[in-house]
């Protein structure tokens, strides 16, 4: 196997952390919503926690987005 071909695979698996991203995000707005219907009046103070969620799950996969392309272009 040449470098270049193992370096793709790498990368290419490496970018798989971005599936977990997703549904992690889809996962926290979807229980948030869930919540929100169920109890309306305590919505307004978890907005906070709902964001800082999301923002978290979504920095994990643009970590695993950018170590990607470190292996790929590295």
């Amino acid at each position: 196997m040449e470098v270049e071909a193992a370096k793709a695979i790498g990368a290419g698996l490496a970018t798989l952390g971005m599936i977990g991203a997703g549904i992690g995000v889809g996962t926290i707005f979807g229980s948030f919503l869930e919540g929100a219907l169920r109890n309306p009046g305590a919505a307004a103070s978890q907005i906070g926690n709902l964001f800082v969620g999301a923002a978290l799950a979504e920095a994990l996969g643009i970590l695993a987005f950018v170590l990607g392309i470190l292996i790929f272009f590295g």
